[in-house]
């Protein structure tokens, strides 16, 4: 019960926050009216990039992998300042809403469609599989049918997005960030207590543990190896928040280019203490299920949501752990239906180019609201048919499939001065990701390599080579 309260009130700021706002215009949805506080900002989109998968999945790392997770943070701090210095400046010189207006002003219509639907699919995937693992905790803690709980959750998010979009997100995604960030810190003051450490005393449990080994050098075979995880790292960034409409819109709210870099920057450094508090948690759970004698389970993903309801921690726990995990489900989720809705109506329904009444406008935007919040249920019902060891490893996969394409693209319109024809384009797009799968299969047959998140890279240079085969000189 005292779950379920902590949602309905939960929800019921979200809305207030929502009815404040006042606005039901497309561009307080699409752009926020260009008037977003940096720091606001910054501090909001912690919140929409952690999610709760990290908040369940990266506390369990360290039982399979160490911290090496934290090789790939490094790498994604260097990839928020290729995305400030070279991706933002060509975004507000373009005055763009949707980023896949660049390509249509560099290719044509059809590449801008062929961008924005790869778009759509990496998000719905990747969006529905953190919703995914969100929901199932609560199904475990609320003995309710998984289909009623997302329904609910997504009638929630619904609600207090449909008037005004990015406008009001980029509040109560600052908020969600301060509810999970703090559920976090009570949560490792809770463990350590409950094990009779001092704060010192647990800083060098965690320092001394075996699972807290970072850098991983020796085997180059391994997808753990430093200068894939950091590279790729690098990448993952590029694509996942440069290329990706719904972290860009978020940065294109803000007053000016200076202000989204501030943005960026800051936001990007805070990435590495964050992902390094939530696998020091982990290790802490580690020692904790050894103190109280219990098994470790055998999925990573399963680590703190078990023992904090097995009972051997108090209620505070369990409803610190509740608030983390809604907090960081609602603002990935919220944020991402909106840049679905952005990206939908603007790229594939050229809204924006429609000589239509304001009125007509914002009703359709509407109506694919709704049918963005259902297609987004369908794809979490179907991430509980197909089921994962590790959601965000899944993630990962799922980005190195169908972000390359983007990656591609993108890299085909900056570094090069050839024009595709655009009817292939869509083409090479589809098959470089089904080479890569077989790639990636022939590879381990062959010679025992397993692709780790590098197979985006890869993804990409075919999506480059496949345009370049197919694309003329550009005339002077």
């Amino acid at each position: 019960m005292a779950i379920v309260v902590i949602i309905l009130v939960y929800f019921a700021v979200l809305l207030l926050l929502s009815s404040c706002m006042g606005t039901r215009g497309n561009d307080a949805f699409f752009r926020g009216n260009r008037q977003s506080p940096w720091p606001i900002v910054a501090f909001g989109m912690i919140g929409a990039s952690v999610s709760g998968v990290t908040f369940v999945s990266v506390p369990g790392m360290p039982m399979r992998v160490d911290m090496t997770y934290l090789q790939m943070c490094m790498g994604f701090v260097v990839g928020y300042l290729v995305v400030a210095f070279v991706l933002l400046p060509l975004y507000y010189r373009a005055g763009l809403t949707s980023i896949y207006g660049y390509l249509g002003d560099r290719f044509g219509r059809t590449s801008r469609k062929t961008g924005a639907w790869f778009f759509l699919l990496s998000k719905l995937a990747g969006s529905a599989a953190k919703f995914y693992l969100v929901c199932l905790i609560l199904q475990q803690v609320l003995h309710v049918p998984f289909v009623a709980i997302v329904i609910a959750a997504l009638l929630m998010v619904w609600l207090y997005t449909r008037r005004s979009g990015i406008r009001v997100l980029v509040w109560t995604d600052a908020l969600q960030t301060f509810c999970m960030l703090m559920a976090l810190v009570l949560m490792m003051v809770e463990v350590t207590s409950r094990m009779g450490l001092s704060p010192s005393e647990a800083c060098r449990m965690v320092w001394t543990d075996a699972h807290s080994r970072v850098f991983e050098w020796t085997d180059w075979s391994s997808p753990q190896h430093f200068v894939k995880q950091f590279v790729s790292g690098i990448f993952v960034v590029i694509v996942m928040t440069g290329l990706d409409q719904d972290m860009m819109q978020k940065n294109l709210t803000c007053r000016s280019l200076r202000a989204g870099q501030k943005n960026l920057c800051s936001y990007g450094v805070m990435f590495i203490p964050v992902n390094l508090l939530f696998l020091a948690l982990g290790v802490l759970f580690i020692h904790f299920y050894a103190r109280c004698g219990v098994e470790l389970p055998q999925s990573g993903d399963e680590l703190v949501p078990q023992m904090v309801f097995s009972g051997e921690l108090s209620p505070f726990v369990t409803v610190c752990f509740a608030i983390g995990v809604i907090a960081a489900a609602f603002s990935s989720a919220d944020s991402a239906l909106t840049a679905l809705t952005t990206s939908f109506c603007i790229d594939i329904l050229n809204m924006e180019g429609k000589r239509t009444q304001t009125e007509r406008k914002v009703r359709l935007r509407h109506w694919v609201h709704v049918g963005m919040t259902l297609v987004f249920v369908l794809f979490v019902l179907a991430f509980k048919w197909i089921g994962s060891q590790s959601v965000i490893d899944l993630i990962y996969t799922l980005v190195g499939y169908t972000y390359g394409p983007l990656l591609g693209l993108f890299a085909f319109g900056l570094l090069s001065r050839r024009l595709p024809r655009e009817r292939w384009v869509p083409f090479v797009a589809v098959a470089a990701p089904v080479l890569c799968y077989v790639v990636d299969h022939v590879a381990q047959w062959a010679w025992g390599y397993r692709f780790g998140y590098e197979l985006l890279l890869l993804n990409g240079l075919l999506t480059y080579a496949g345009l370049y085969g197919c694309s003329l000189k550009a005339k002077s």
